[in-house]
């Protein structure tokens, strides 16, 4: 039986006079990949931003089932409380510190499940320094297994895009989610690197028990690597379902007319 991780109720979201989520209802199972698929400016990422904590929604709530633990609202949470929590996103636009090497980028991550308060980061006692030279040390085996252990030193600026795009992610799973909100991940990149993260995100779905929610232009990659998706169109859900479903559903090739049919 299936077991439900993610419960969104009825959401809005309003700013000033503009409704950009409208009474949305969206639901996810564990390990599910889904996808949220729509025009520009149909209130895809607002949709996330309200999931993740980033905006507080007007309407509607969010309820969250964390492995072994009672399902809860996180609807007004900080984006911090809310990653501790498990949820962890990427966003459309890289946001990765550029002077900072790889691997700190990852420990960065790690840090959010660190013990040590302020007091052992200012004596520095055996505990702490454990703990520290254990965050390199899991920082390191999380870039081996996302395929970027070669550029561990590098300043991540000096990146290639697509190999910036999967640090993004790695620095993601350093909070242990289990659940991994990805935001147009394959946003300019080569088919090829479309192709290895296609591969990447089943990988992680299959190998870290981690469920993947994402938001993507591409359609080639929604339709492959979705198990059911979900379509909205001025700030509503216009369609749900299986991709064979959603691709052939009249309300979808409508909201599509006029463009090429994408994500």
């Amino acid at each position: 039986m299936s077991e439900r991780i993610l419960n969104v109720q009825d959401m809005t979201m309003d700013f000033g006079g503009l409704r950009a989520v409208n009474h949305v209802n969206i639901t996810m199972d564990r390990g599910e990949i889904i996808a949220l698929i729509g025009p520009n400016g149909a209130g895809k990422t607002t949709f996330f931003n309200c999931v993740t904590g980033v905006y507080t929604p007007t309407g509607g709530d969010v309820f969250i089932n964390p492995p072994g633990e009672d399902e809860r609202s996180i609807k007004g949470q900080k984006p911090s409380r809310i990653a501790t929590q498990g949820l962890a996103r990427t966003f459309q636009n890289i946001r990765l510190f550029g002077n900072m090497t790889v691997l700190e980028n990852v420990m960065i991550g790690r840090h959010s499940r660190l013990k040590a308060g302020i007091a052992g980061a200012l004596l520095r006692n055996r505990k702490t320094r454990e703990e520290e030279e254990q965050v390199i040390h899991d920082s390191y085996e999380i870039l081996k297994r996302i395929g970027l252990e070669q550029y561990v030193n590098d300043l991540a600026r000096n990146l290639p895009y697509g190999a910036q795009r999967r640090l993004e992610i790695a620095r993601a799973l350093a909070t242990e989610p289990f659940m991994l909100l990805l935001d147009e991940p394959a946003a300019g990149m080569n088919p090829q690197e479309t192709k290895n993260l296609e591969s990447l995100i089943k990988r992680i779905r299959d190998t870290e028990n981690v469920s993947i929610f994402l938001i993507e232009h591409d359609m080639s990659l929604v339709m492959s690597l979705s198990e059911r998706i979900y379509v909205m169109d001025y700030g509503k859900l216009i369609a749900t379902g299986s991709p064979e479903e959603v691709k052939n559903n009249p309300d979808v090739i409508k909201a599509y007319l006029g463009e090429e049919v994408s994500a």
